[in-house]
């Protein structure tokens, strides 16, 4: 992959007043136009929930309509032999077509050809397995595969998913009757159902998709958990599509569907400011292993997602991964990132057109993102189509620490980085296919030695990455010392992610103990 060297009141429940402890800070902005007054809120969620991405699976992208319970018990068993589970992905998430219609009192009533014990017991094994249950509806009257949809039904189909045990739900914007078009249209339509979930009194993520239809990360974390910020995601790693037409998020008037990687990930910049602690953009759900791009492009894809602290939820066939496949969704070094509680997304520093590929595309990038203990991502991003030299100066990896009135540098620029790279300890793929094979057992041991796997349901990423574990730090491989810039081969289609810890920083924590 790459080769280094040197060179509120937006924090109360609407409906139950019930504030989330973390919602101390706020600052209020107008919108422009018809929006909502907005409430931007620091470090907080409108609910209490959700402080870091939320991650697990769903059976969309892969599945679509052929669902039923025994895939989704089979898939639950198989996240937790993999250990899955025991890295974050803990959402099972059941999407569209579950249902027939509704009974005489209007309660929404599940297939039971496909849920023949019905979809409570199906619930209820899942937690025995250690997740959270997540389902599907859409904000209309019909869902995306025309089964009954919430819209004017919204408490009623709450309660029932609280009588069922659902933890999550993924709301969807088909057959919304026209009530979209402005942000007061779409805020209100799914501020009804926000509402809804919270009088029930069990805790729910609230995870919108609208599509980034009417600019929701303007206005979304008032009410809601995550909300998608593009048109439907396509397993193309940079494809042009007529039924993707926008390239920007603000402003896009039809989001539409397949959406390359590339598409959606140019799309963030614009909105970085708008992820945080309790609401994220969510970037859609992930393609690897469903076979339309190649290794590298899919370790792009979950590299990307990941310092973007979108919501990572797997959405291909768990039980036919390749070896390959596991080894990117079990990277914890990678996922150490996402589940940070610094809550943030990467900034891209800057973007420019090169030698293009067989798509007419060709570009490189420099992204950063500072972590919660002080540390710093950097990803060098070669989407062009030949292998490259890419580099990075300290210069422009400390970009955006400026302070207020005249520019003063900031102290990073003085200090001394320790620079790992994240892939280089990813998983063999003789190691990922013994645990496929079900030599893993049902459970990850935690070995304090591992430079590969790691059990964050025993152990915190926080408390990891702290404890200096391997499996979050990958290799070292230099140092960033002041005024100087390293650089890095990064194959075509590819990535590097590295991880710089400040020696400065090291030094005083060990001065403490």
């Amino acid at each position: 992959m790459a080769s280094f060297k040197l060179a509120t009141t937006a924090a109360l429940l609407f409906g139950q007043g019930i504030a989330s402890p973390q919602a101390q800070q706020f600052a209020r902005r107008q919108v422009g136009g018809d929006a909502p007054d907005v409430v931007i809120a620091g470090a907080s969620s409108y609910n209490g929930l959700n402080l870091v991405p939320q991650m697990g699976w769903n059976n969309w992208n892969a599945f679509h309509c052929d669902v039923n319970e025994s895939l989704l018990l089979t898939t639950a068993q198989d996240m937790v032999d993999y250990g899955l589970r025991d890295l974050g992905y803990n959402y099972i998430v059941l999407d569209d077509c579950w249902s027939v219609g509704r009974n005489e009192t209007g309660y929404l009533v599940e297939d039971s050809n496909k849920f023949p014990n019905g979809i409570k017991a199906v619930a209820d094994q899942i937690h025995d397995l250690g997740f959270k249950f997540g389902m599907y509806s859409s904000a209309g009257v019909l869902t995306c595969g025309r089964y009954p949809g919430s819209l004017g039904y919204e408490q009623k189909d709450a309660d029932l998913w609280a009588s069922w045990g659902v933890d999550y739900l993924k709301y969807d914007n088909c057959f919304n009757q026209g009530q979209s078009g402005t942000p007061r249209l779409s805020f209100d339509r799914y501020n009804v159902m926000s509402e809804a979930l919270n009088a029930t009194g069990r805790e729910m993520i609230y995870a919108m998709c609208n599509w980034g239809n009417d600019d929701p990360f303007d206005w979304a974390y008032r009410i809601a958990n995550s909300g998608r910020m593009s048109g439907d995601i396509y397993d193309s790693f940079n494809r042009p599509d007529d039924r993707c037409p926008c390239t920007e998020a603000i402003g896009c008037a039809w989001p539409g569907f397949h959406c390359s990687i590339m598409n959606i990930l140019n799309k963030m910049p614009a909105i970085t400011s708008r992820t945080m602690s309790g609401y994220f953009n969510d970037m859609d759900m992930l393609e690897i292993g469903n076979g339309g791009q190649s290794d590298s492009e899919y370790v792009v894809h979950f590299s990307m997602w990941a310092i973007n602290s979108s919501p990572m939820l797997i959405g291909t066939n768990v039980g036919t991964l390749s070896p390959a496949n596991l080894a990117i969704y079990s990277n914890p070094a990678i996922i150490a990132i996402n589940q940070d509680t610094s809550a943030g997304a990467a900034k891209r520093v800057w973007r420019y057109l090169v030698d293009a590929d067989e798509t007419g595309e060709g570009e490189i990038s420099l992204w950063t993102r500072s972590l919660a203990n002080g540390d710093r991502i950097v990803a060098l991003l070669n989407a062009g189509n030949t292998t490259r030299t890419m580099n990075a100066t300290i210069d422009e990896v400390f970009f955006d620490e400026r302070t207020a009135g005249a520019y003063r540098a900031p102290p990073e620029l003085s200090q001394t980085w320790d620079v790992y790279d994240l892939w280089a300890n990813r998983m063999s793929e003789a190691e990922a296919g013994a645990v496929l094979a079900g030599m893993n057992g049902t459970t990850v041991q935690i070995s304090s030695n591992s430079t590969t796997r790691f059990n964050a349901t025993a152990i915190p990423y926080a408390d990891g990455i702290e404890a200096m574990h391997p499996a979050l730090w990958g290799q070292q491989v230099g140092t960033l010392a002041p005024g100087g810039r390293f650089e890095a081969e990064i194959e075509r289609h590819s990535v590097g992610v590295y991880r710089l810890k400040s020696q400065e920083a090291s030094m005083m924590k060990r001065d403490e103990l």
